[in-house]
């Protein structure tokens, strides 16, 4: 009978909003004794309906069950919002849970960035025995094992070097080399490891990725999440097909209906998104995206562009590219046919930010409308245009270079 590892039984988190945040402690406080006086809130922003005194809740998971094995290698699927990181916050035990309750049966190790924890100013053995104290290893453990890490890792003659002196792929080894050789019972990882390798010896592994063809190749089970549930617990096909055809990945978006109390969009304000070339957002590398996009105008421009910001997983923004100047008249109602080259992007999701915007004479922007997370998109991996191997967002970022040329 297998062992069980994890158990989570009807889990749920809520996080309350509005309670503190306004920039600074004073602010903060300020706000705190006028609603205890029962006055308004000093920092409220202009056109906030909640009620005084009141705050907004929000509910990151919901009704969670879930158990794990033994030797399991679980893939947790899902869209940015979806619940992934606070699911993995509270098994790590870095927040809990609001309702029901985790059992965990084992050591627990998180590995969301090899090599977190590193010191500069350390050497490279100084630094096992740090990372691996951080990783949970016992001193009498990293000291069985120093030898094997050492070996792992390629740079002996530098491991007693400090490793702000050592290369990027020297740092890079040396922090695997930690990774691989660590004996949790649940092993939380990310695309940066393998977990073909970090799956030895019955662990159980979590794996969380945008990369469905690693989650593919490398999981034997698929769990996907949206809005906080569970909505599947299963074979790792049926998960990506969820995934594929979920949430934001919509192909016609009503935009108007995203603004939430947003001041941009009265001069200009864009009505609705609709993707032409895809039922499932899903694209090779160097695809073409073709979509159309309609909005409004109640003033004239004759300098107007669509400005479109990639924003990777982690919601940092990678690229920006634009259309050529076009003019509108007040009172116009366009649709632009927009076609938006793919070419050189990696692997990965993405969301896309839309802005309407004019010029001054002087070159400076003039936003007219704006809309972020308007909609996703995937580009899947192809070796065949990668060399052979499987691109790694956190090593190599989000764009894809042209191939260096040997000369002579």
């Amino acid at each position: 009978m297998a062992e069980r590892t994890l158990e989570i039984d009807h889990v749920s988190k809520e996080y309350r909003l509005g309670a503190i945040g306004a920039g600074t402690l004073s602010a903060d406080l300020r706000g705190w004794f006028a609603r205890v006086r029962g006055r308004d809130d000093p920092n409220r922003k202009i056109g906030d309906t909640t009620p005084r005194g009141g705050h907004e809740y929000f509910l990151a998971l919901n009704d969670v069950c879930l158990n794990t094995d033994r030797g399991d290698a679980l893939a947790l699927v899902g869209r940015n919002g979806a619940g992934k990181s606070t699911l993995l916050k509270l098994i790590s035990r870095i927040t809990a849970p609001t309702k029901g309750e985790i059992r965990l049966r084992g050591r627990v190790a998180t590995l969301l960035e090899v090599g977190t924890g590193f010191h500069a100013d350390l050497t490279g053995r100084e630094n096992i025995y740090l990372n691996g104290a951080i990783q949970g290893m016992r001193r009498a453990e990293i000291d069985k094992k120093m030898k094997e890490i050492v070996e792992f890792s390629e740079i002996e003659p530098f491991i007693d070097t400090p490793v702000k002196r050592y290369s990027s792929g020297m740092y890079i080894k040396l922090a695997f080399a930690v990774a691989a050789h660590l004996d949790p019972d649940i092993l939380i990882c990310d695309e940066v490891l393998a977990v073909a390798d970090v799956s030895r010896g019955g662990r159980t592994v979590l794996y969380v990725s945008h990369n469905m063809r690693t989650v593919k190749q490398l999981c034997t089970r698929g769990i996907y999440l949206e809005s906080g549930r569970l909505v599947y617990d299963g074979t790792v096909s049926r998960a990506i097909d969820l995934y594929a055809g979920s949430g934001m990945r919509s192909v016609d978006r009503d935009l108007d209906a995203m603004r939430r109390g947003r001041t941009l969009g009265v001069q200009m304000r864009m009505l609705r998104l609709r993707v032409e070339n895809s039922e499932t957002m899903e694209y090779q590398m160097d695809d073409v995206m073709e979509f159309s996009l309609a909005f409004r105008a109640a003033v004239p421009e004759s300098r107007c562009r669509l400005r479109l910001v990639l924003m990777n997983n982690s919601a940092a923004p990678v690229a920006m590219t634009q259309t050529e100047e076009f003019s509108v008249c007040a009172g116009d109602e366009k649709t632009l046919r927009v076609r938006f080259p793919l070419d050189n992007i990696a692997p990965g999701e993405f969301s896309i930010q839309l802005s309407l915007v004019g010029g001054d004479p002087r070159g400076r922007s003039l936003y007219y409308d704006t809309l972020e997370d308007v909609g996703h998109f995937v580009i899947v991996d192809d070796p065949a245009r990668t060399a052979g191997f499987l691109w790694t967002e956190s090593l190599w970022g989000n764009m894809r270079l042209r191939e260096m040329e040997l000369m002579g």
